[in-house]
């Protein structure tokens, strides 16, 4: 794929390399000189302009890419990246990070976000895993699907531990993407019986809450 980066700083650094090492052919702009680190990310192509310009996102080929990402530390420059990359150019997946969790509200589809990813949220989200067994953890939300990604650590006392994951009958149109055991993931096309301690990461409707409450009755603790 081809994917264009806004914000070249350690954040969006740290992504285009990841996506390099899969294959994808990465663009990064920044508007300071400074960032322009051009050694660290080689095979990268860099642009030193304003992200939040036309003309700069043209120059970079935002009209042909097939992800945008606006990963500057400024919430304001993200919007307006996200609202020109998908209005002006009609990129079709636009992820825009979250720097103050108070605006998080503003990063949805008015805005030309599909996927908004708040560090501050997802960090809140793995210290709740790594606390509390049992409970149904919201990791990301897709806005405008109204869905979101969950995880649940099943306990030891759980009602689904020893029962085989085709045996299950999840509740509505919940999904479960894959099973965690000793942070190693689980071959999804093989049939296998659940343990205490193994994480499940679940796709389910982010505004049902009876449904969440189903998830953790049969998944959770059964006291």
């Amino acid at each position: 794929m081809e994917i264009v980066i806004a914000g070249a700083g350690s954040v969006g650094r740290s992504i285009a390399r990841e996506l390099l090492l899969k294959g994808h052919q990465v663009t990064l702009i920044d508007r300071l000189p400074d960032q322009m680190r051009v050694a660290t990310v080689a095979e990268a192509d860099w642009i030193l302009a304003d992200a939040c310009s036309p003309e700069a996102l043209r120059e970079a080929s935002v009209d042909t890419c097939d992800v945008m990402v606006a990963a500057t530390g400024d919430d304001k420059s993200n919007l307006v990246i996200s609202l020109l990359s998908k209005t002006e150019f009609g990129v079709p997946r636009v992820v825009a990070r979250v720097n103050n969790p108070k605006n998080e509200w503003m990063f949805d589809s008015a805005w030309g976000v599909d996927v908004p990813v708040s560090t501050p949220r997802v960090m809140t989200a793995l210290v709740e895993e790594a606390v509390s067994v049992g409970a149904l953890v919201r990791l990301f939300e897709f806005h405008e699907a109204q869905t979101a990604i969950y995880a649940i650590t099943l306990p030891a006392d759980s009602a689904a531990a020893g029962k085989a994951v085709s045996s299950l009958k999840l509740p509505g149109d919940a999904k479960i993407l894959t099973v965690l055991r000793d942070d190693a993931p689980l071959d999804n096309q093989t049939d296998f019986e659940l343990e205490a301690g193994d994480e499940l990461v679940l796709m389910l409707a982010s505004s049902e809450s009876s449904l969440h409450q189903d998830i953790e009755e049969l998944f959770g603790s059964r006291g």
